[in-house]
């Protein structure tokens, strides 16, 4: 009700500026003066409005968003590489709120300063070389650091350490994920989307050695501080893979496999006492990918190795679920 109130209280004053607008020409026209021509008062009454709707409110409601929304950016990291990633964001928008700040109050101080009047012509100021040279190099030179910074950055995310890491294949369609851990051999199975039919959703080849005991499950199990590996699949369009607490994300592409490596270092019991006790890790699709886009969701569990191996050793193997499914 509140929203709806607001929506008609701005169409109120847009409507009325509109009608004031009105006024002022009809007055014009009273007094058989030129609606078009513009004098020195129309100057300084629209610079003035500009320095205090472009200036001052403008730059008011940036510092607003910053103070109350700010937060909202991104959720707490909760990964190792997360905090790499929340350096370099935090460095970046540093930098652009700090050239934001420096550049913006100038114009609109210009803007007000230097408007348009009888008293004073307009300067042609075609050419300056050291001017051109100055603000074609320092962007530059800034751009650089940033691109080399976040390549950097980059670099140590995809090339992370996967020895020893927990293998998991995530497996995406419309409109929901499937998660696959490998069994005892600690080796997946091998899959082909050619092989999707019937009670093989996954298509898995069911005559490779290391695919009958590889576990299905509907949730993501994980230890904390121990790197995981995840596996992508899609079965039909893309998807994208996306855990913002954890500062992944990743195209599902069909036809293909994608992966992301990260170290988990809270646990969901963590979280749920930093955040509350409805906090859960989830994976989200971060594209579009149909109707019920929604309903890709899947909950990860971030625990300790002894939890991790009581929940994975009462989960059943795929030969078995296949086998009590007959």
């Amino acid at each position: 009700m509140m929203n709806i109130l607001i929506v008609i209280v701005v169409l109120l004053i847009i409507a009325a500026l509109v009608q004031v607008v009105r006024v002022g020409e009809l007055i014009y026209e009273v007094k058989n003066q030129d609606v078009n021509k513009v004098t020195d008062k129309d100057n300084k009454v629209q610079a003035t409005l500009f320095f205090l709707i472009g200036g001052v409110a403008y730059l008011s409601l940036v510092l607003w968003q910053f103070k109350y929304w700010g937060v909202h950016i991104l959720p707490p990291a909760s990964s190792v590489h997360g905090l790499t990633v929340d350096a370099l964001m935090n460095f970046t928008l540093g930098l652009i709120i700090f050239v934001f700040f420096l550049t913006q109050p100038i114009l609109v101080w210009f803007v007000f300063k230097y408007r348009k009047n009888k008293s004073r012509a307009a300067y042609y100021y075609p050419h300056n070389n050291k001017l051109e040279i100055i603000w074609t190099t320092v962007p530059t030179i800034v751009l650089t650091v940033v691109i080399l910074y976040g390549l950097v950055v980059w670099s140590k995310i995809t090339n992370a350490d996967v020895q020893g890491a927990t293998v998991v294949e995530i497996y995406s369609k419309q409109f929901n994920w499937t998660a696959r851990y490998s069994g005892e051999d600690q080796t997946l199975g091998n899959a082909n989307f050619r092989l999707v039919e019937g009670k093989n959703a996954l298509g898995v080849d069911m005559e490779d050695a290391n695919a009958a005991d590889d576990k299905i499950t509907r949730e993501v199990h994980l230890v904390v501080d121990k790197p995981v590996l995840l596996k992508f699949r899609s079965q039909d369009v893309i998807h994208s893979a996306y855990l913002p607490h954890f500062r992944v994300q990743m195209n599902c592409v069909p036809g293909m496999t994608t992966q992301f490596a990260f170290t988990p270092n809270k646990t969901t019991t963590q979280m749920k006492q930093e955040e509350g006790e409805k906090f859960d890790y989830i994976l989200l699709c971060n594209k579009i990918c149909g109707v019920a886009h929604y309903n890709m969701q899947m909950k990860f569990i971030v625990e300790t190795q002894e939890e991790y191996d009581i929940w994975l050793a009462s989960q059943k193997t795929l030969s078995e679920k296949l086998l009590t499914q007959k």
